[in-house]
């Protein structure tokens, strides 16, 4: 399994790889088949990314190719913000448990120390066990609960505010 930077031409497997981990997963900002996401979408916002500073995205590439994780770092403009970014998850299923989330973590906090980055968060619905685990077991800490955050097939679900100091 490799963790790297995402590059431009995987805009066609990046954009299929978050149709399936949105149509797989319960706690996704956005459900399954919610999103129109192109090739063309995902290529435009993977050159704005690659322009950015302070924002990136890391996949898992497994030795045939196949990206089947994701790790973005999405950074701010405003001047405040700029010692901080907001991450979003996403692995396939099949591929969850391995250490794959794991070696995302460790790639996202070496880019952010090498970019004057020192702190990371996330929201995770408080449900998600799995999700919880992991960035609890990265370092996360839980520093407020978004109450109703989220209606999920008509169920409302509160998110945990987590963030990691580096």
């Amino acid at each position: 399994m490799k963790i790297r930077e995402i590059k431009v031409e995987d805009a066609e497997s990046f954009a299929k790889l978050i149709i399936e981990v949105e149509n797989q997963a319960d706690f996704m900002l956005y459900g399954a088949g919610e999103r129109n996401l192109t090739t063309e979408k995902q290529r435009k916002q993977l050159e704005v990314i690659e322009k950015s500073p302070n924002s990136t995205i890391f996949v898992a590439e497994e030795t045939s190719g196949i990206l089947v994780g994701y790790a973005f770092a999405i950074g701010s403009t405003a001047k405040r913000k700029k010692h901080s970014v907001y991450l979003v998850v996403g692995i396939l299923e099949e591929y969850t448990g391995k250490g794959i989330g794991t070696k995302l973590f460790q790639a996202l906090e070496e880019w952010a120390i090498n970019h004057s980055i020192f702190r990371l968060e996330l929201t995770v619905v408080k449900q998600n066990e799995a999700g919880v685990g992991l960035y609890k077991k990265m370092g996360y800490e839980i520093e407020g609960t978004k109450r109703s955050s989220l209606l999920i097939d008509g169920k409302s679900f509160d998110e945990f505010y987590m963030a990691k100091l580096l």
